[in-house]
């Protein structure tokens, strides 16, 4: 069984609807640890250490956000200043991410005909990962596309928050039972897709 560290950043919780659902539904989960960024560290001061032994504890690594101005929330930013280290996440002696798997889990405003080049926001959110696509390969994580929640500005139905909850839940408990098909997600635009198609049935 894979051990699973969510790094969560929502600085609204208490006005989201989407990733509000979506940690509830994977709180408590043996072997998956929902880490909430803002709650931790109001004030921003990172602890380092402790953040790169939690790191060092888990075998797949996703940041659950929403997708602020195309990008994630400011903490995750200070995150990965400070806890992605020189000698410790890459360089040549910067192994201690190695192999492990990396993704977000995010929700975007736009649906996703507007994100693609004759879009109203230009770029595919693949495209908008980019420089954390970058930091993967740099920190020698295995890079997986995003859980994408898309097109929560125009109101999402309470059944539809609760579907993409449940997939959610199945796409983090795939990850920590290993019955995600890596290889065919990674062919994925996003990780849930077709949750379908890349989970192997136990």
């Amino acid at each position: 069984m894979k051990k699973i560290l969510i790094l969560f950043a929502h600085p609204a919780i208490s006005r989201s609807t989407m990733n509000r659902a979506m940690k509830e539904a994977v709180t408590g989960l043996d072997g998956v640890k929902v880490h909430d960024l803002y709650r931790r560290y109001p004030d921003f001061y990172i602890d380092v250490e402790y953040e790169q032994r939690l790191c060092e504890e888990h075998d797949v690594i996703i940041f659950q956000h929403p997708f602020y101005w195309y990008s994630t929330p400011s903490i995750i930013k200070e995150w990965l200043d400070l806890v992605l280290q020189h000698g410790w996440a890459y360089g040549s002696e910067g192994r201690a991410l190695e192999g492990k798997c990396y993704c977000h889990a995010l929700t975007a405003g736009g649906d996703d005909t507007t994100y693609r080049s004759r879009g109203a926001n230009l770029f595919t959110i693949d495209e908008l990962l980019a420089p954390f696509r970058a930091t993967a390969n740099l920190c020698r994580l295995r890079w997986l596309p995003p859980f994408a929640v898309l097109g929560i500005h125009r109101g999402l139905p309470d059944e539809l928050i609760r579907s993409h909850a449940r997939d959610y839940h199945s796409l983090v408990t795939a990850l920590r039972d290993e019955q995600l098909d890596l290889a065919a997600a990674t062919n994925s635009a996003y990780l849930n897709s077709n949750l379908a198609g890349v989970i192997r049935q136990p």
